[in-house]
């Protein structure tokens, strides 16, 4: 029915697909994963160790560190104050290199294909300046070109029987480095510098050859870790064994006419094909099919190119009465395949894996899942794979399971997880309405806000029709903004028109219960299609994508968090019921073989750092056990000052001002107890506001502050903090965040009303964390960087930096993602983190803001960027330049490893040439991933030497044999205690790596870090500069869309070229401590 109401004539096309693998899952909003482990109260964890740790070496003994030339930054904060900040480090100190700083005159050295032996350091080196570079050798090379890999000698046919991909032994250790040689000087002094450089506020732009991710290798392996205790832990690997056959790629060419956008179709077209031709065409081979453009077969088909016809009898699945419809498909070969290439690379004999050979044998392992499950990206859920459960507003959950197929050290691992999905509820749209938007009285018309809600959450959502003899379906595109019973069309394109509630009692005889709600509009703005709501069922099967709100989680998480030796037992349960052994597919025709005991797999459990706390504390050293400690006995190590402050108090539940002096004055307590100076007085009086005022307030706080200041002859100074009680009702702090940071300059401190009401000294002590941290005070620091004995890092002044990028969630199409990067401030403590954000297009991973260039017609070509800004203030804060990088990336998929490092390394190269001619220390570059689906499993959970409290892996936990990579340096890290749930693993990849990190000394490093993080007292399950950045990102978000967005979908493709909406600036006083915590 064009422009009519629901049961006239244009059938719905279904749509369907897929969503790509999971090493980083959907951005929707999937249910959580059956864990509720975050290693603290938001947190995720690690720690470090002993001097033994890879060994520790002395401190060198330190001169001034070296001149930088002024400096120029189109940042704001950096442009301001660049040039003043080297004048006066000019006139203060005379500065030069420390002993054996790893300044380089030449571009970088390329990433190692093997491991090399450090040069030893010189005696007593003499202290060196920086000259300008001669033009002809100014290179800044980001990441150097690598040689081609060597593709392998051709096959030799007579070496190669029927075997299996064999299991890798274990690689040789390297031989151990020389312990007073490798942890000393990453890279040799060079020859002292001529000249020093000139003092200009101009650049020249730095020039930086191309590089292309065809020539990138990544670091293999420098060896094994051997610290900590050694032990044995269960991974939900499972080895898989293949036959050697010849495989059969036909690609591109697989094209079905008409054009079908839904892979379930594809897979039916193509079942339909193998059913008709399978014994007179296709040679009796079964086939593999991806479900797009892609088939594999084990052999030859009797063919290279043949196009067949397929008819299929519309069902119940399809809109409209049952007929026949015809497909041609047209099958042409393209590739032939083997293992030859994939058991080199298994055997570190290939740099790079044949994706090709991998992606055949995985189609295959997913052929039948496929055919059975509704598939989501890399996981398959059913209701036969387990109940579904219900969830709040309209939406269920169902079980299932994620499948992976990846080369590793032991040969090919499939790795399976059982995870659980959000899907629509099956029910009327108007009972989903009812539970989702909650509308006060159903005989009244929806408001605009209801209105919008209903569409954000069913638009593309499909529906059938109920009051029809057959099952018709429709996908909505809208809802119309006006009543069921005002919206009028021409029934037919012809004669009077008529409300949409009209025509269903002349046509069906239904009266409408719910004519004052909108209609579903199916169809095209020119064509539509008018739905009343309650003659429409949504179809089972479709997952929602949208992100869960918090009862939605709660909930899911209580139905799906499982122990770890109850998900063990429901993984090896999942994998005996998909039976791959008496898979025909698998076992004759692709010769695939699974073994159905999850992988044993050598760890060890690195030991927890010692952490420094006050002198004055009773306890001045800890030792934390099992991946926490408390604050008993203890006072922050550097404690801040807070001498000017106030409070609002927007909860009606507490308005009473003298409930919130009371809480004031404990926090207060709390600090001071803790080790920080916190005045007794309050700036201003504490003053109850009305929630609806939140804005007005805050300027009135940041204007009578000023103003209370100037009179007690305090000019230039400011409010150091605000404490806010929210309001009762959640939706406010994203709002209040965007005004004290962005506008006002305000630090601030907001508390939950519930969590107030029991004036818990616990929940005081987390907040006194986060305040000291926020008004510049530490609150512990590692025993080992105090005495300097971190390897690669106290030697040298070394910056530590976080990076992640935060996208959307999924509809919001307009929103810009958010980049985020922090980098450590204190060296060598290493515990404070300045961030920086911005905003980038859509969907972008790559960090586009990390170094930047504008053109000025009077200065000439300005230089600037997070990473040089960050450079800059960490030289304005320690009094030395980063003479090592180290760079903990978050948030990049596999897939993306290539395109990140090329241009994230060409940036960081450019920032640092920027700012120095040959100004290039070496950089650590490792991606952070924590959404994968390894998990490890204790060999006996009750045991106390194996497994915590809650079941899980010790924290420090470590593996990097057997399931890791097969050549490339890479480990996962159980960083955390457990607090329900199974803990998850974080994954590290060393991408690039011109420090010559052991597997030790990175392992240690990054498991001591996690004991540093801020905001409690346990370690965290992610490394801190990481997790800070995702902590900025996020509150980033909230400067332009608050705590909901309200921005709604948008239909087509996106434009690139469409300007990203800026982020409001952060006040440089906000940005100078860890306002994100």
């Amino acid at each position: 029915m064009s422009g009519r109401g629901g049961g006239g004539g244009g059938g719905g096309r279904r749509r369907g697909g897929g969503r790509r693998s999971d090493s980083r899952p959907d951005h929707s909003s999937p249910a959580p994963d059956q864990s509720a482990n975050r290693g603290g109260r938001g947190g995720r964890g690690r720690g470090y160790g002993s001097p033994d740790a890879g060994g520790s070496r002395p401190a060198p003994e330190f001169h001034a560190p070296a001149n930088f030339p002024p400096l120029s930054s189109s940042s704001p904060s950096a442009s301001t104050s660049a040039a003043s900040l080297s004048r006066e480090f000019d006139k203060s100190l005379t500065l030069q290199s420390p002993s054996s700083a790893p300044v380089r005159h030449q571009p970088s050295d390329p990433v190692r294909p093997q491991p090399q032996t450090p040069i030893p350091r010189q005696a007593q080196p003499q202290p060196q300046t920086f000259a300008p570079r001669p033009a002809q050798t100014h290179h800044t090379t980001p990441v150097p070109s690598q040689p081609q890999p060597q593709t392998p000698a051709p096959r030799p046919a007579q070496t190669h029987p029927t075997t299996p991909v064999p299991s890798q032994p274990q690689p040789q250790t390297p031989a151990p480095r020389p312990a007073q040689t490798h942890p000393t000087t990453p890279v040799p002094s060079q020859p002292q510098a001529s000249a020093s450089s000139s003092s200009s506020e101009q650049a020249t732009e730095i020039e930086v050859p191309p590089s292309t991710s065809k020539a990138i290798t990544f670091p293999r392996r420098p060896g094994f870790g051997t610290l900590g205790k050694k032990c044995t832990v269960r991974a939900n690997h499972f080895q898989v064994e293949v036959e050697d056959r010849d495989y059969y790629h036909y690609d591109g060419d697989v094209t079905i006419t008409p054009e079908v956008i839904s892979k379930t179709l594809n897979r039916t077209i193509m079942s339909q094909l193998v059913e008709l031709y399978k014994v007179s065409h296709l040679g009796q081979r079964n086939p593999a099919y991806d479900g797009s453009k892609s088939l594999y077969t084990a052999g030859p088909l009797p063919f290279n190119s043949k196009e067949f016809i397929v008819k299929l009898v519309k069902g119940e699945d399809e809109a409209g009465p049952r007929r026949e419809r015809e497909f041609k498909v047209a099958i042409k070969l393209a590739a032939k395949c083997d293992l030859y290439q994939l058991q080199q690379f298994l055997r570190g004999k290939q740099l790079n894996a044949p994706q090709e050979i991998i992606q055949i044998l995985d189609v295959a392992l997913r052929a039948s899942p496929s055919a059975n499950y509704t598939v989501v990206g890399r996981s398959f859920f059913s209701t036969r794979l387990g109940p579904k459960g219900v969830l709040p507003e309209g939406l269920e959950y169902w079980r299932g399971y994620y499948q992976s197929l990846r080369p590793t050290q032991m040969g090919l691992s499939l790795n399976i997880d059982v995870s659980a999905r959000s899907f629509y509820e099956p029910i009327l749209v108007t009972e989903f309405v009812a539970k989702h938007v909650k509308p006060q009285d159903v005989s009244k018309p929806m408001s605009d806000k209801e209105r919008i809600m209903v569409r954000r959450a069913l638009k593309g959502v499909k529906v059938q029709l109920t009051h029809r003899e057959y099952v018709k379906r429709y996908k909505i595109a809208d809802v119309s903004r006006q009543p069921t019973n005002q919206l009028t069309f021409t029934p037919d394109d012809e004669g009077p028109r008529i409300s949409v509630a009209q025509y269903f009692r002349q046509k069906y005889n239904i009266v409408l219960k719910y004519a004052n709600w909108p209609s579903l509009q199916a169809g095209s703005d020119t064509k539509p299609i008018y739905l009343p709501m309650e003659v429409c069922k949504i179809v089972e099967g479709q997952r929602y994508t949208k992100k869960l709100n918090e009862s939605q989680v709660s909930v899911m998480l209580r139905a799906t968090c499982q122990r770890p030796n109850v998900r063990e037992e429901n993984i090896v349960a999942m994998v005996k019921r998909n039976n791959f052994s008496q898979d025909k597919l698998l076992r004759e025709d692709f010769g695939i073989r699974i073994k159905e005991e999850p992988t044993l797999v050598d760890a060890r459990v690195l030991p927890p750092p010692r952490l420094k706390y006050h002198d004055s504390g009773r306890e001045a050293n800890v030792h934390p056990q099992v991946g926490q400690w408390n604050m008993i006995d203890k006072k922050m190590v550097n404690g801040g000052t807070v001498q000017f402050w106030t409070c609002l108090n927007f909860s009606y539940k507490l308005r009473n001002v003298e409930t919130a002096t009371t809480i004031c004055n404990e926090l207060v307590n709390m600090c001071v107890s803790k080790g920080m100076q916190f005045s007794a007085n309050s700036l201003l009086p504490i003053r109850s506001v009305n929630p609806s005022q939140i804005e007005e307030a805050l300027i009135g706080v940041h204007d009578q502050s000023k103003a209370r200041l100037a009179s007690m002859g305090q000019n230039g100074k400011q409010l150091q903090l605000l404490i806010i009680i929210l309001p009762d009702q959640s939706g406010s702090y994203g709002k209040i965040k965007r005004i004290c940071e962005t506008e006002l300059g305000i630090v601030s401190q907001c508390c939950k009303p519930s969590n107030l009401t029991r004036l818990s000294k616990q929940y005081f002590e987390n907040v006194a964390l986060k305040i000291n941290v926020k008004v510049g005070g530490r609150n512990n620091v590692l025993s080992d960087a105090i005495q300097r004995r971190i390897p690669l890092v106290s030697d040298l002044p070394t910056i530590i930096f976080g990076a992640d990028v935060t996208h959307p969630q999924p509809g919001e199409d307009s929103s810009p993602s958010i980049a985020a990067v922090v980098a450590s401030m204190d060296w060598p403590e290493i515990t404070k983190y300045r961030g920086l954000v911005s905003a980038q297009h859509h969907r972008e991973e790559i960090i586009q803001d990390l170094y930047k260039t504008t053109v000025d017609p009077q200065r000439g070509v300005i230089h600037g960027g997070m990473i040089r800004e960050l450079l800059i203030a960490f030289r304005r804060s320690t009094g030395y330049k980063p003479h090592r990088i180290i760079f903990y990336r978050d948030g990049v998929s596999e897939g993306q490893f290539n395109q990140v490092l090329l241009y994230e390394m060409d940036a960081i190269r450019k920032a640092c040439a920027s700012l120095e001619d040959g100004y290039l220390p070496p950089v650590t570059f490792v991606v952070v991933q924590k959404r994968h689906h390894t998990r490890f499993f204790p060999t006996d959970p009750r045991s106390r030497d194996l497994a915590d409290r809650s079941g899980n892996v010790l924290p420090g936990t470590v593996v990097d044999t057997k399931i890791c990579h097969p050549t490339e340096f890479d480990f996962y890290l159980n960083s955390h205690a457990g607090i329900q749930g199974t803990s998850r693993p974080t994954h590290y990849h060393v991408l690039f790596d011109e420090n010559k990190f052991t597997a030790d000394i990175l392992q240690m490093l990054t498991n001591n870090l996690c004991y540093t993080y801020a905001r409690c007292t346990r370690s965290v399950s992610i490394v801190p500069p990481a997790y800070y950045a995702h902590l900025a990102a996020f509150r980033a978000r909230y400067y332009i869309e608050g705590d909901t967005s309200d921005v709604g979908s948008s239909s087509g493709t996106r434009d690139r070229n469409v300007e990203v909406r800026l982020l409001p600036a952060v006040k440089e006083n906000v940005k100078d401590v860890m306002f994100y915590c």
